[in-house]
């Protein structure tokens, strides 16, 4: 699919913008969260890691939708 005004792609860029904010940062989480020695392991730490991976992203997705339902409008 190609969009033909300028306009229409700046819009649809920042439509897809929140998305891939909220995906980079659950694989980011993902990746280090499995990767990272163990000799780095705290509660804090992983207490941290466990919230940005398992709660952030859904609690952003109503955020991203109400946004995105105003921009249509």
């Amino acid at each position: 699919i190609t969009i033909p005004s300028e306009q229409g792609r700046h819009k649809a860029f920042f439509m897809c913008l929140p998305h891939l904010a909220v995906v980079s940062l659950f694989l980011s989480t993902a990746i280090f969260a499995s990767l990272k020695p163990p000799s780095i392991s705290s509660l804090s730490l992983n207490l941290v890691v466990s919230v940005l991976y398992s709660v952030v992203p859904p609690a952003e997705n109503p955020l991203i939708y109400s946004m995105r339902n105003q921009e249509l409008k």
